[in-house]
C-alpha cells in the first residue's frame, strides 16, 4: 500500500508540472494585480492559473478554479492549490457580487484543486465532492502538506484541508435560485474521485481533469474508465467547456475527442509494448509517438502515464 501510495504521489508531481499555457478568447477582468478571471457571461466566471513547472516556479495556482453567481448565491469550483489562491478567488468573487458564497465544488482530490477551500470556511459554504473524496483526502493529507511546504513556501500557511460535508454517490442537483448546477459522479477515470458540473442555464460544462486541452492529458486512475466518462461527457451538448486544465471551448467535441483519440492510441501501443515484452521503459519512448506533436508537454506528462498504466495493463 505505502509504494502505491508513493508511485501515486510520484505521479502528482508529475502532473502539477505539466501545465500548459492557454489564451483566452473572453473579456478579462482584474481581480488583484495578478488574478484575471475570464467573465463567459450568464454569471460564470474562470480563472486560468498560471503554467508555471513545479521545479521552476510551482505557487499553487496552476489549474481552472471557477464561479457560478445565482440569485440566491454563488457555488465555486474548485479553489486552488493554496489559501492564498483560495483567498484570491474570494476577493475576485467579492468584486462581482454580494450574493453569500453558498457551494464550495471540488471536482477531485489533486491538491492544485482543493487547497483554497480553508478561505470559504468563514462563509459556512457547503463543501461538495465524490463519495471517496474524503477518505482520498484524509489518506494523502500528510504527503500533500509536505509537498505544500516544499513547494510554496510561506504561501503553504493555512492551506488546510478541507473536506466535504455533502457527498455526490451518482448525482446531485444544487439549486442557486434561477439556476441549477447537475453534479455527476464518475467511477475510476483521471482519478477516483472525479466530479462534473452542469449549469443548466447556460449549458456550461465543468469537467475537472477528466478533460485536457492544448496539454497532454494526465492520469492516476484507469485510462478504460477516462474513455468511458468522456463518451458521458459528450452527451451533455453542452455549449460550452470548462476543462480542468486548459482554455474554455465552445466547440467541446472536438476537444472531447482529441482526448480520446490520444487515451486510445496510449492503450494500444502499451498493451502493445506489454505483448511484445518491449518493456516499461522502451514503451515510454515509444507509446503514443503519433501523438507527440498535437499536445504541450508531451515527453513529460506521457511518459508518467505510460508509467502509470504498464504496470496495471499487465494484469488484464
Amino acid at each position: 500500500m505505502q509504494n502505491k501510495m508513493l508511485s501515486v504521489l510520484g505521479g502528482l508531481l508529475l502532473i502539477l508540472g505539466s501545465a500548459c499555457a492557454d489564451m483566452s478568447a473572453h473579456a478579462q477582468t482584474e481581480a488583484s494585480d495578478n488574478f484575471k478571471i475570464e467573465r463567459l457571461g450568464n454569471g460564470i466566471y474562470v480563472h486560468h492559473g498560471a503554467h508555471l513547472d513545479i521545479d521552476i516556479g510551482y505557487q499553487g495556482d496552476i489549474c481552472n478554479i471557477s464561479f457560478i453567481i445565482g440569485s440566491k448565491g454563488v457555488a465555486v469550483i474548485d479553489t486552488g492549490g493554496s489559501l492564498k489562491v483560495g483567498n484570491e478567488l474570494r476577493e475576485a468573487i467579492r468584486k462581482e457580487t454580494p450574493l453569500p458564497i453558498l457551494y464550495v465544488i471540488n471536482t477531485h482530490v489533486h491538491p492544485d484543486h482543493i487547497f483554497g477551500n480553508e478561505a470559504f470556511v468563514q462563509d459556512k459554504a457547503v463543501f461538495i465532492g465524490h463519495e471517496k473524496l474524503v477518505k482520498a483526502m484524509q489518506l494523502r493529507k500528510e504527503a500533500y502538506d509536505k509537498l505544500n511546504l516544499k513547494y510554496l513556501g510561506d504561501d503553504a500557511k493555512g492551506s488546510e484541508t478541507v473536506t466535504p460535508s455533502l457527498v455526490v454517490k451518482d448525482t446531485l442537483d444544487i439549486n442557486l435560485g434561477d439556476r441549477t448546477l447537475h453534479l455527476t459522479a464518475y467511477p475510476n477515470a483521471h482519478t477516483n474521485t472525479d466530479v462534473s458540473v452542469m449549469d443548466n442555464k447556460t449549458s456550461t460544462l465543468f469537467t475537472g481533469d477528466l478533460l485536457f486541452i492544448d496539454r497532454t492529458p494526465v492520469l492516476e486512475g484507469d485510462i478504460t474508465g477516462l474513455i468511458a466518462a468522456i463518451d458521458k461527457l459528450k452527451t451533455y451538448q453542452a455549449k460550452t467547456v470548462v476543462p480542468g486544465h486548459g482554455s474554455t471551448t465552445t466547440d467541446g467535441l472536438t476537444a472531447f475527442n482529441n482526448e480520446q483519440r490520444y487515451l486510445n492510441a496510449l492503450l494500444i501501443d502499451i498493451r502493445a509494448g506489454i505483448k511484445s515484452g518491449a518493456g516499461l521503459e522502451k514503451t515510454m519512448d515509444t507509446a503514443a509517438a503519433i501523438e507527440k506533436d498535437k499536445w504541450l508537454l508531451f515527453d513529460i506528462a506521457n511518459r508518467r502515464n505510460v508509467n502509470t498504466l504498464y504496470p496495471a495493463l499487465e494484469w488484464e
